[in-house]
């Protein structure tokens, strides 16, 4: 399945040469993330196969999408994905770690948002797949250098949005508010009404009050998906 290219209504994903295939999260947080504050330049952390900045593409007027990618081959397609797209002239991929892109730009750039489905798993095992270790693996980028950098790159009336395990929910509000970041919205999500929450979708700025917090469930039964959900990914998804 991953050999093909992933169709959504306005743009098409090849992910053959991506360790880390297109999966829910992304899409999520993509499709989630507010755009009220009218961003005109953008930065996508982690790229990958460069989804979440071609929904942002597809979303937003911005005049600047930026997106960063360090493993090579995840890089190179990321490229193609977005020069094949509609708005490859808004689109530009960096091919560099997070920490030299910080260094690089914190004193040219600064982007009204910035988003992340940042690498999640920290814990001791490894798949043996150096490619889809460091891209899911939290040693290759952990929270604290993640959030720190964003608040360097942020504008003053900024977000930065990121999608992560519930259980780092407290440890990234406390790392962000070291930071002068503070939550404006959070959502909470759950596979359905009965699981446990599994993911927290957080948006953050320099603003201090108090935060919008809700849930959102994805699915009734096996592939049978609530109307909260749908409404959410209507504009990409072919077919739900």
């Amino acid at each position: 399945m991953s050999q093909k290219p992933f169709k959504f209504k306005q743009f098409s994903i090849d992910q053959d040469r991506c360790a880390m295939k297109i999966g829910t999260d992304g899409v999520l947080l993509g499709a989630w993330t507010s755009l009220q504050h009218q961003p005109d330049s953008i930065l996508d952390i982690g790229t990958g196969t460069g989804l979440i900045a071609l929904m942002l593409a597809q979303r937003s007027e911005a005049g600047l999408i930026d997106a960063l990618e360090i493993e090579e081959n995840a890089y190179e397609q990321a490229v193609d994905n977005f020069e094949k797209s509609d708005w490859g002239d808004r689109l530009f991929c960096y091919h560099a770690g997070f920490d030299e892109f910080v260094k690089e730009m914190q004193d040219e750039e600064k982007y009204d948002l910035i988003i992340s489905n940042p690498p999640f798993y920290s814990e001791d095992y490894k798949s043996g797949n150096e490619n889809r270790d460091q891209a899911r693996f939290s040693d290759a980028l952990p929270l604290e250098e993640l959030i720190e950098g964003a608040s360097l790159l942020l504008s003053d009336k900024g977000h930065f949005d990121l999608i992560i395990p519930f259980t780092e929910e407290q440890k990234s509000l406390k790392i962000a508010k070291d930071h002068k970041l503070f939550p404006v919205q959070i959502t909470r999500v759950k596979g359905t009404e009965s699981s446990l929450v599994k993911r927290s979708l957080i948006s953050f700025t320099f603003e201090n009050k108090d935060p919008e917090i809700d849930e959102l469930i994805l699915e009734i039964s096996r592939h049978n998906y609530t109307e909260e959900f749908k409404a959410l990914v209507e504009d990409f998804y072919l077919k739900l």
